[in-house]
């Protein structure tokens, strides 16, 4: 049989994909892990219900991950980062999350994330050449 490697925008192609590591995982993850999978998106809104930030993260296992957190920059410095961030991980505390994973740039919003309690586990350089991209981690339990 002959094989070949093809580049194109298919979301069948990739869900089946993301589909059989899934499956792949569950056989090496506890069975009270196990269908652990849940996105959680909260948003912030005006009194005409425009989107003014909001932070997107999934459930996964044992742990609560972090993908984007914004703020509009008018607002930014008046604490509605961190009422996000405390109600995700009130989430995450009621989902028996053992920890949550956080990234973020060097530009971005590394003392706040540190100020809320997560610890830096990892950072690659040259990142945009100029940046560094932190990787952070709080322990829940």
């Amino acid at each position: 049989m002959q094989y070949k490697i093809s580049q194109e925008q298919n979301e069948r192609k990739k869900s089946l994909i993301n589909n059989k590591l899934y499956e792949y995982n569950l056989k090496h993850f506890p069975k009270d892990l196990r269908g652990r999978y849940q996105e959680i998106n909260l948003f912030l809104t005006d009194e005409n219900d425009q989107i003014c930030g909001g932070i997107l993260g999934e459930i996964c296992w044992n742990w609560l991950e972090i993908h984007t957190l914004m703020i509009d920059e008018d607002l930014r410095g008046q604490g509605y980062g961190s009422k996000l961030l405390l109600k995700i991980e009130q989430i995450a505390l009621n989902n028996k999350c053992d920890f949550i994973k956080v990234d973020t740039l060097s530009f971005q919003a590394l003392d706040f994330y540190q100020n809320h309690g997560y610890q830096i586990y990892g950072t690659l350089d040259n990142v945009g050449r100029d940046h560094k991209h932190y990787y952070l981690k709080k322990d829940l339990s």
